[in-house]
């Protein structure tokens, strides 16, 4: 019994250290502060909304030690699609040096995102930001953004793989991961 208390104190060190190092890592948005409705200047421009569908400039901050690169996914968690939500945004192979994307980076011609990122296709079928847009009437949706801190330089995913395949890629290569929510509805 002795020899497994240095070893359950050490592991509770260690999840003490990894949960420590995981709030210190902040996602923000100036443009769409979390808890906060979202603005005309996010939401799409399609489907009825009348937005001018720019991504918000998010910052971040507290990266822990081993962080290689990033990924981010935006995902409207109210979407009744019967798969878990809708996929507004999906960018990975961030460089780990890069603590900013600018508003107006998830446009389709990817000019304001750092060399060598990738925007995925998102569920509207497009390789860019889609802004929110949910049913009239429908009660506002919430919508999340997730900065994953990934152990992994790049990765390598083919063109056309699914959502599924690329989150769980985000998730088998994060090492802390950070999010905020904001909402919007019509």
């Amino acid at each position: 019994m002795k020899r497994f208390l240095p070893l359950a104190a050490l592991l509770l060190v260690a999840v003490g250290a990894s949960a420590q190092t995981s709030n210190m890592f902040k996602l923000k948005s100036i443009d769409m502060p979390a808890r906060t409705n979202i603005k005309t200047e996010q939401v799409l421009n399609g489907f009825g909304c009348t937005g001018a569908n720019l991504s918000p400039e998010l910052t971040w901050s507290g990266a822990p030690a081993g962080t290689k690169s990033f990924a981010l996914i935006m995902q409207d968690i109210d979407a009744q699609t019967g798969v878990g939500g809708l996929t507004h945004w999906m960018v990975y192979n961030i460089p780990a040096a890069t603590s900013k994307l600018e508003k107006g980076a998830g446009n389709p011609d990817g000019k304001l995102m750092p060399a060598g990122t990738v925007q995925a296709t998102n569920s509207l079928g497009a390789a860019a930001y889609a802004g929110p847009c949910p049913p009239a009437g429908d009660k506002p949706h919430r919508y999340v953004f997730t900065l994953y801190a990934l152990g992994a330089e790049k990765l390598e995913i083919a063109a056309g793989a699914s959502q599924a395949f690329i989150g769980f890629n985000f998730n088998g290569n994060a090492i802390a991961k950070t999010s905020f929510t904001a909402s919007y509805g019509r």
